[in-house]
């Protein structure tokens, strides 16, 4: 009982009394254990996922359907449709498709442009229409047969031929994995592979554990001193991770070299985790950027969590940790669905208010909410601790 109260009492404290959580001005006020309970993640997913929907059919697309930005939150949209009487959001994906033909984006090297792939896979592996992944599948041919043999320095439009920045690897590898898993060609995930540790050769710190976003920044510094380790930057790659792994048979060769990578990466980003329960835009000089963001937190999160369902992760350790960035992120949508706290488009760390939104960071808190539902059934003690 002691324990509960104190469990209790941390909850409290991390929901109303430290600067950046403000239940008040998003939405209505929860009770702290309520965040845990599956019918409150089910029921905010909705309505997250219902926001953004809703103002796809009543504003437009602010980007165009087969951009990076929205094959992002699609990812998030499938997650959701992936549990049982959730269906309709899937029913909205293979609209989508249908929309595009099911093409990906026009630069066909581009990682941005085949993100879409992955979703297209998924949806392939569900419902075995093969137009879902016809085109996609030429192009994944294509990138299977490219040299990639250019250096992968930020200049000379490099990111239209080759994964040279960290963004990327959420967008491509996990494409051709997914795309590996639906076709039972193994020949796109060890592209995949192969073309994952050519860009972490390049971008990944290994005394930091942590990805500069492209070459260019390898040098530059933050207001304090620290090198330049953007949150949403390393959250693609955490997330990219745990997708790419997904995808990997029990005995693929690389695949104790991703575990140990994704072990790095994820001790290292907890230790980094704000009193808040965030993530703010710079992982290394939180000061300068001094309120959450939640497209980071999101794809923090869900690969957190879901190496806590995949037994890569102890309980004891990291609970602790998804547990506080889940308050964060639910204190961050708004009384309509709207998710807040959603740092803008670009490469490096900037400023973001509660009313900051994009369609990114609507696909990482579906799938945050997804992997911790799945953690719920499989561990419903943790609610009540």
């Amino acid at each position: 009982m002691i324990t509960q109260l104190k469990s209790k009492r941390s909850w409290l404290l991390l929901l109303f009394l430290i600067p950046g959580i403000k239940t008040y001005a998003t939405g209505p006020v929860v009770k702290p254990d309520s965040l845990l309970q599956k019918a409150y993640i089910l029921n905010i997913m909705h309505r997250v996922a219902d926001w953004q929907i809703n103002d796809w059919n009543t504003n437009g697309f602010k980007h165009a359907k087969v951009d990076w930005t929205n094959a992002a939150c699609y990812t998030g949209i499938y997650a959701l449709g992936s549990i049982k009487n959730n269906e309709k959001y899937l029913t909205t994906l293979v609209n989508i498709g249908n929309d595009l033909g099911w093409n990906t984006g026009r630069d066909r090297f581009m990682a941005d442009d085949y993100c879409i792939g992955q979703t297209y896979s998924l949806l392939y592996t569900k419902y075995k229409d093969k137009k879902m992944i016809a085109p996609f599948t030429l192009l994944a041919d294509s990138i299977v047969n490219k040299q990639h043999d250019e250096p992968l320095e930020w200049k000379n439009h490099i990111a239209s031929r080759e994964w040279a920045w960290c963004d990327a690897l959420f967008m491509g590898p996990t494409a051709l994995s997914y795309l590996s898993t639906a076709t039972s060609n193994p020949q796109y995930l060890d592209t995949a592979t192969k073309l994952w540790w050519k860009t972490t050769d390049y971008l990944y710190d290994p005394a930091e554990h942590l990805y500069f976003r492209d070459g260019s920044y390898l040098d530059k510094k933050e207001k304090n001193g620290k090198k330049v380790f953007w949150a949403r930057g390393n959250g693609w790659v955490l997330a990219g991770l745990v997708r790419v792994m997904e995808n990997m048979p029990a005995n693929y060769p690389d695949k104790k070299k991703f575990e140990k990578l994704y072990r790095d990466m994820a001790a290292r980003v907890a230790s980094l985790q704000q009193p808040d329960g965030s993530w703010h835009a710079s992982l290394l000089d939180p000061e300068s950027y001094p309120v959450k963001e939640t497209s980071g937190t999101g794809f923090y999160c869900y690969a957190l969590l879901w190496g806590l369902n995949h037994g890569l992760l102890d309980n004891k350790t990291y609970w602790p940790v998804v547990k506080k960035a889940w308050a964060a992120l639910a204190t961050s949508v708004h009384a309509d669905g709207m998710l807040g706290y959603v740092q803008r488009i670009g490469a490096s760390p900037d400023a973001v208010t509660e009313n900051s939104t994009e369609v990114y960071g609507v696909g990482a808190f579906l799938l945050t909410g997804t992997q911790l539902y799945q953690y719920l059934n499989t561990h419903p003690v943790a609610a009540k601790n």
